[in-house]
C-alpha cells in the first residue's frame, strides 16, 4: 500500500513549483517564431521600393540655355488653318485631296453632283437668248415706226395726210420705244439669272482657299456635305482641313507670377519634343492680355524663325526664353546636363543615384559650371539615363526603388 501512495518524477516536477517541462517548450516556439518574424520583417523592410521622382539626362545643348531667364511648355499652332466646305448641299462625286497633299490657292479639291445646276445654267442662258430675239425685233419696230412717222410729217406738210395720222405715227414711235425699253431690262434681268445660275453653279466645285497642306481628309465620295450641319450624322460639314505651314507658331501658358519677364521681340529657343536636339531660334510676338483663372497662367505667341516640314500642328515643345540673342557661333560645352536637386553629397564626393533595373546605382560625378538650372556634368553619368531627383538620405547604393514618373 505504501508503494502505490509514492510519487513519480513527472508529477514531482509540478508539484514541486516549477513550470512544466510542455511550458517550456512552448515558451522556446514563441521565441523562436518572433525570432523569425523578425527576421522577416527586417528582410522586406530593408528591401521595400523606396519612391524617388527621377528625370533623364540630356547631353548639353539640349537643356536650357545659359543666359535662359524662364522656361514654359506649349503647342505648334497654326494662325491661318480652314476646315474648307461646299457653299451649298450636295453630293460629292469627285474628291481630289488626300492628308499630306500640297494644294495652291484656287486649286480644286473636290465636285459635288452639278446635274441639276447644270440644267439650271442652261436655262438661264437660254433666257437670255430669247430676251435678246426679242429686243432685236422690237429694234426692228421702232426703226419702222420712226420711218412712218417721217412720212407723215412730210405729207402733213404738203397737205395730204390729216393731223391725226401724223399724231398716230408719233404715237407708234413712242409705244415701240417703251416696249424696247422693256425689252432691254429682260434681257439685263435674264443676264443677272444667268449670273447668279453660274455662281451656283461654280458652287459644286470646291477650291482651296489659300496655299496650304492638306492635314485631314473629312469625306469620301458619295457623302453628302453641307455648310451646316443636318444632325443624325450622316452629313459632313467640310471636305477637309488645310492649315498655311507658313503660319505656324508656338503658344505657351507662362505662370503669371512670372509674365513680367516676357517682353514683345524677346529672343528665345523653341526645342521640339520629338527633335530634342534642334533648337529653333524664336522671337515673342506679343503676351495675349487674358488670363486663365484655373492654371493661373497668361498665353504668349511665340514666332519661328525657322520652319521646314518637321514642324506640324498641336506638336510638344519647350520655349526659353533669353535675356540676349545667343551666339551662332557658340558651340556647347561637352558633358551631360544634371538638374541641380538630383547632385547630394555622400562621404565628401559629390555623387548622384542612376535606375538601373528598379535599383538605385550611386555614382560619383565630375561637376563644371553651371548651365542656367543645371549643373554641367563631364565624367559619371550619360545622357538619356534617368537619375533621381532630390535623393533622401535612405536612399543608399542598390536601394530598390520605383520611379514616379
Amino acid at each position: 500500500m505504501l508503494k502505490e501512495l509514492r510519487i513519480d518524477g513527472a508529477h514531482r516536477e509540478g508539484l514541486d513549483g516549477g513550470p512544466p517541462r510542455w511550458l517550456w517548450g512552448l515558451i522556446a516556439a514563441l521565441v523562436a517564431l518572433t525570432l523569425l518574424g523578425g527576421a522577416a520583417w527586417w528582410y522586406w523592410a530593408g528591401n521595400k521600393p523606396i519612391a524617388v521622382q527621377t528625370a533623364t539626362v540630356r547631353a548639353n545643348g539640349q537643356g536650357a540655355s545659359p543666359n535662359a531667364v524662364l522656361q514654359a511648355t506649349g503647342y505648334v499652332t497654326a494662325r491661318r488653318m480652314a476646315t474648307v466646305s461646299a457653299q451649298m448641299t450636295g453630293t460629292l462625286t469627285e474628291v481630289l485631296i488626300d492628308e499630306g497633299v500640297k494644294v495652291k490657292k484656287g486649286q480644286v479639291l473636290a465636285r459635288l453632283d452639278d446635274t441639276g445646276l447644270r440644267a439650271g445654267l442652261a436655262a438661264a442662258e437660254a433666257n437670255i437668248r430669247t430676251a435678246e430675239a426679242n429686243l432685236g425685233q422690237l429694234r426692228a419696230q421702232l426703226a419702222q415706226a420712226q420711218a412712218d412717222e417721217r412720212r407723215q410729217i412730210e405729207l402733213n406738210a404738203s397737205g395730204m395726210t390729216t393731223r391725226q395720222s401724223r399724231e398716230q405715227a408719233a404715237t407708234g414711235v413712242k409705244t415701240v420705244a417703251a416696249q424696247l425699253e422693256a425689252a432691254q431690262r429682260q434681257v439685263e434681268a435674264a443676264q443677272a439669272q444667268a449670273r447668279q445660275a453660274k455662281v451656283n453653279f461654280d458652287y459644286a466645285t470646291v477650291r482651296a482657299p489659300f496655299d496650304g497642306v492638306v492635314t485631314a481628309r473629312a469625306a469620301q465620295v458619295g457623302e453628302i456635305i453641307s455648310p451646316l450641319s443636318a444632325g443624325g450624322g450622316f452629313t459632313r460639314t467640310g471636305v477637309g482641313t488645310i492649315v498655311d505651314m507658313d503660319s505656324l507658331e508656338v503658344s505657351v501658358d507662362v505662370n503669371e507670377a512670372y509674365i513680367a519677364q516676357v517682353k514683345p521681340d524677346m529672343p528665345c529657343e523653341a526645342v521640339l519634343d520629338a527633335y530634342p536636339d534642334w533648337k529653333i531660334p524664336a522671337r515673342v510676338v506679343t503676351v495675349i492680355p487674358s488670363a486663365d483663372r484655373g492654371k493661373a497662367t497668361v498665353k504668349v505667341r511665340v514666332a519661328l524663325e525657322q520652319k521646314d516640314e518637321r514642324v506640324v500642328p498641336d506638336m510638344g515643345v519647350r520655349v526659353s526664353f533669353l535675356a540676349a540673342k545667343p551666339k551662332v557661333d557658340a558651340k556647347p560645352v561637352p558633358g551631360v546636363l544634371l538638374p541641380a536637386e538630383a547632385v547630394v553629397q555622400r562621404d565628401g564626393a559629390q555623387v548622384v543615384f542612376v535606375v538601373q533595373e528598379n535599383r538605385a546605382e550611386q555614382r560619383a560625378v565630375q561637376l563644371g559650371s553651371d548651365v542656367g538650372k543645371f549643373r554641367l556634368a563631364t565624367a559619371g553619368v550619360k545622357a538619356g539615363e534617368a537619375v533621381v531627383l532630390a535623393p533622401s538620405a535612405e536612399l543608399k547604393q542598390g536601394s530598390a526603388v520605383v520611379s514616379k514618373e
